[in-house]
């Protein structure tokens, strides 16, 4: 069952699922948290929302699969000013969701600083993609092509890398996302 099915049953639907009493009761009190952290997550980005208003440049952000309004926020927020990166691999790099090599005629010289960059935007596009996964179909296919090359967190931060780079021109040329050109 999903959780989306687990909040929508009322006394009697629990029942017709479960006979015991301890599972019941088990039942109830998860579907009670459940309902109850979801007003709470609602107040707190009504509070957000209300806080910080989206800049014209980001309004972009919110066209790409996986990308809704706090996570919109939280990237217009880390990145500041988009101009500051010239090339799209900087911004890329800055995100984390570029490898850290060093590589001398093909060969590995070692591995410069993974920490480098900003955590929030690596985690903001990584929770994106997961999103876009569950919802776009073409991401889907994408990550299922991807997966069977490799395995699936490389598939992910696969997703989060185009995600990242889409959205940096998105930013930068104030453009809406094109699904042609991102997972054909």
């Amino acid at each position: 069952m999903r959780a989306s099915e687990v909040k929508k049953l009322d006394e009697d639907g629990v029942r017709g699922w479960f006979r015991e009493e301890a599972l019941l009761l088990a039942v109830h009190t998860s579907v009670g948290v459940m309902r109850y952290l979801g007003e709470k997550i609602k107040r707190i980005e009504g509070v957000v929302k209300s806080g910080v208003k989206m800049r014209k440049e980001f309004e972009g952000l919110l066209s790409l699969p996986g990308i809704g309004e706090i996570l919109g926020l939280t990237i217009m927020l880390e990145v500041g000013e988009i101009g500051r990166f010239p090339e799209v691999g900087n911004y890329a790099s800055y995100c984390r969701c570029v490898r850290s090599t060093r590589l001398s005629n093909g060969k590995s010289k070692g591995e410069g600083n993974r920490k480098n960059g900003n955590k929030y935007l690596a985690w903001a596009y990584v929770e994106a993609a997961n999103y876009a996964l569950r919802f776009y179909p073409e991401v889907s296919r994408y990550y299922h092509r991807k997966g069977a090359q490799t395995n699936r967190i490389v598939a992910i931060k696969a997703i989060s890398h185009k995600l990242a780079r889409a959205s940096y021109y998105i930013m930068r040329d104030q453009v809406v996302y094109d699904p042609e050109k991102l997972f054909s």
